[in-house]
This record gives structure tokens, C-alpha cells and sequence, in this order.
């Protein structure tokens, strides 16, 4: 009777002992479990609660008016002024439609549902910098104007030029075209676009501005400048009034090539060929402006092209349009003076 008793309390014992061993263990199963979640909302929350920079508040964008050179210098504009002053720019849907087809822009679109709900201030701007732009005020700003002068955006220029990377199915169609061309038999030593800006100028220059368009002997000259100071050149011309310039751009040299097809909806083409080119010949206009901005190279424009007394010159300032290494050839005003 006693050996019974003796022998089962120690069973009794060492049940209880497995079943305490079993209860811890299963314990530390399920902290296990619990503990990395823990771990991970103290990452998560770490650098929010350790950050020094706070996010930027507010929300700019600017009008999408114009063409594709209007649009690209109040892009490069907006970008330039909510950098300047700490503020997050948005685009307006237009604009994206504009230039996503033709550049690897990175500003984000914004939706047209949310740009009607927000209480915009509208703010306008010069065609040019000016020193108040620094400092301009309001979370929600909404700037208004033409601007494309590189006083805003110049010295982002590398910035820029990344915004307005052409996509590669278009820069390699425009290379593949240049590649094929030839001078008299002979691969060209240089490549200079040529835009012509004609269309509604023709008529608004001299009517309302008190201004000239391009003549054949502004042409002639711009491209005897290259021709005396490179091996070669071939000069690609693209122009919205192709019919004028075949027939007043002398092209029996063999060294004139009439590449664009002048279609306003749809200029990527002959952009992207003005573009590739090394050096730019243009006349007046945001289109041949931004061609030769991101050509880089050698630059002749058409300089005084007004009367003194235009009104014109009352919304823009040539020294804020063509940068100071760019070269100007004075443009004949005499059939101003004839009116």
C-alpha cells in the first residue's frame, strides 16, 4: 500500500512538469509570431518621427495655352519657380498630352476633376525673370502668361534637358533619317537645322507687332555663315510653310535638304530632327527657340525684327529670349517702312 502511494506522487510531478514545459513553449511560438510586427511599425515609424525634412506643402501648376514651344517653356518655367520657392508643381492634363508623347517628363499630371476644386490664385508672369518670382506667395498657385525665356530655367539647365529627353523610338527615327542623308555624294561633316517660322506670323508680324518675318536674303546669310566655318554642313530645314521655302532657300548646292513636314498637330517629327542636328539656324518663335536650346551648339536668329515703337517689345525682351552666345543677324524692316 505505501510503495503505491510513493510511486504515484512522482507521476503526478512529472505530469504537471510536461504540461508547464508545453504551455511555455507554446507561449514563446506565438510572441514569436507577434514580435516582427512590432519590429516592422518601429521601421516604419522611425523615419517619420526622425525626419528633418518636412514634405512640401501646397500645390502649383500653370496654364497649358499655346503650342508645343509654349507649352514646353511654361513646363520648364513651372518646374524652375515651385523648385525656387519650395513648392510642389503638378501639370495640367493638356500639358501632359502635349509633351509625354515626345519627352520623358517627370511632373506629375494634375487630374482636371481635382484642378476645379481647388481655390486657385492666379499669378501672372513676364516673358522674362524678375527678382519678386523668388518669393512669390500662396500654397495654391496657379501661374498665368507665355513665359519661355531661359532667365527662368537657365541655370537648371541640365534639369531641363533631362525633362525634355526625347522618348528613343522618336530621337532614333530622327537619327536614322540624318544618317541617310548626303552632300554631293559625301557623308555631311555637319548638320545644321533650319526652322522657318511663317504660318500666322506672316500676317501678324507686320499688322499687329510692327515686325518682319524671315526673307530669303536672312536665309542666304545664316547659311553662308556655317558654310564658311564648317566642312560640309548639310542644313535639314523644317518650316509650317514648306511651299515658301523650297522656293526661297537656294538649295542648288546640294547641301539643302527640305526635311520637315510643316504639320503644327503633329511636330514631334520635325522637332526631334532640329534637335539632332549640331547646330540650329532659326527665326523668331518658341519652336525654333527650344530647338536650339536642346541642340546645343552654334545658334543664328533673327535679331531686330521690329520697329522701336512696336508693341511687342512691350511684352518681350530679346535678351531674355536668345542666349548671349547666340548670334543675331539684323532683319530688314524696310517693308515696314513702305507702309
Amino acid at each position: 500500500m505505501l510503495s503505491s502511494q510513493v510511486s504515484f506522487f512522482p507521476m503526478v510531478h512529472f505530469i504537471l512538469f510536461v504540461f508547464t514545459a508545453s504551455t511555455i513553449f507554446h507561449l514563446q511560438q506565438r510572441l514569436a509570431k507577434i514580435q516582427p510586427t512590432w519590429e516592422f511599425e518601429t521601421l516604419v515609424l522611425a523615419p517619420t518621427e526622425s525626419s528633418t525634412s518636412p514634405p512640401l506643402r501646397g500645390m502649383w501648376t500653370i496654364n497649358a495655352i499655346g503650342r508645343l514651344g509654349n507649352q514646353m517653356g511654361e513646363y520648364a518655367t513651372l518646374y524652375a519657380l515651385a523648385k525656387m520657392n519650395g513648392r510642389p508643381a503638378f501639370i495640367p492634363a493638356e500639358m501632359h498630352s502635349t509633351l509625354a508623347p515626345i519627352f520623358r517628363i517627370t511632373l506629375p499630371v494634375l487630374h482636371g476633376t481635382t484642378a476645379s476644386s481647388i481655390p486657385w490664385q492666379n499669378y501672372h508672369l513676364n516673358d522674362w525673370m524678375e527678382e519678386e518670382y523668388r518669393h512669390i506667395p500662396g500654397e495654391y498657385v496657379r501661374l498665368t502668361g507665355y513665359p519661355c525665356s531661359w532667365t527662368f530655367y537657365h541655370h537648371l539647365r541640365d534639369e531641363i534637358l533631362r525633362e525634355f529627353t526625347l522618348h528613343d523610338h522618336v530621337r532614333e527615327e530622327a537619327q536614322k533619317f540624318l544618317r541617310g542623308l548626303q552632300v554631293n555624294g559625301r557623308q555631311p561633316g555637319t548638320f545644321v537645322g533650319v526652322h522657318v517660322r511663317r504660318g500666322d506670323y506672316v500676317q501678324v508680324m507686320p499688322n499687329v507687332w510692327k515686325g518682319v518675318v524671315a526673307d530669303q536674303r536672312y536665309l542666304e546669310q545664316a547659311l553662308d555663315w556655317f558654310r564658311t566655318r564648317y566642312n560640309s554642313p548639310i542644313f535639314v530645314v523644317s518650316s509650317n510653310g514648306m511651299a515658301w521655302c523650297r522656293e526661297n532657300i537656294n538649295s542648288s548646292r546640294g547641301d539643302v535638304v527640305f526635311a520637315g513636314n510643316g504639320i503644327e498637330s503633329s511636330p514631334a517629327k520635325d522637332f526631334a530632327l532640329l534637335t539632332q542636328c549640331n547646330h540650329t539656324i532659326m527665326t523668331i518663335g518658341t519652336f525654333g527657340i527650344w530647338a536650339a536650346y536642346l541642340a546645343g551648339g552654334e545658334t543664328i536668329y533673327l535679331a531686330n525684327y521690329t520697329l522701336p515703337d512696336s508693341p511687342f517689345l512691350k511684352i518681350f525682351k530679346p535678351e531674355a529670349a536668345f542666349l548671349p552666345e547666340w548670334v543675331g543677324i539684323a532683319a530688314d524692316l524696310s517693308p515696314l517702312h513702305k507702309h
